[in-house]
C-alpha cells in the first residue's frame, strides 16, 4: 500500500489537486485523508477506490511499480486550476449547466444596471 501512497501524492502534487477536492470527490473526511496521504493511517481497499475513483483513474494505475506522473503542457499549466482526468459526459453536461446559469445572471445583472439608469438610480 506503500506504493500506491506514493504515486498519489506524486499524481496530486503534479497536478496540483488539493487534498480538500479529493476529499470532496470521495467522500473522505479531510482529516482521514490527510493522515492516510502522510502515512500515519493504513489505507483500505475501499478507500483506494474512492481516492482514484476522485482522481478519475482506477486503482491499479497507482499501483504500478513503472508510475509516472503525466506532464502538463507549459502552456496549460498556467491556465488550469487543476486536472483530474478526462470529465465523464455527466461532468460535461453540468458544466455546460453552470455555464448556462452564469450566462443567464450576467444577463440578468446586466439588464438590472441598465433598468437602474433609466430610473434615475
Amino acid at each position: 500500500m506503500v506504493k500506491y501512497i506514493e504515486n498519489v501524492n506524486a499524481y496530486i502534487t503534479q497536478m496540483k489537486i488539493k487534498q480538500t477536492y479529493i476529499s470532496l470527490k470521495s467522500g473522505i473526511n479531510t482529516s482521514t485523508l490527510s493522515r492516510i496521504l502522510n502515512g500515519s493511517r493504513e489505507v483500505s481497499i475501499s478507500e483506494m477506490e474512492k481516492i482514484s475513483s476522485a482522481l478519475g483513474e482506477k486503482v491499479e494505475y497507482f499501483l504500478n511499480e513503472n508510475f509516472s506522473v503525466p506532464e502538463i503542457p507549459k502552456a496549460i499549466s498556467n491556465s488550469i486550476v487543476f486536472y483530474a482526468g478526462e470529465p465523464s459526459k455527466e461532468q460535461e453536461q453540468f458544466a455546460m449547466q453552470l455555464l448556462e446559469l452564469f450566462e443567464n445572471v450576467d444577463e440578468v445583472l446586466s439588464a438590472k444596471g441598465r433598468f437602474m439608469n433609466v430610473i434615475g438610480e
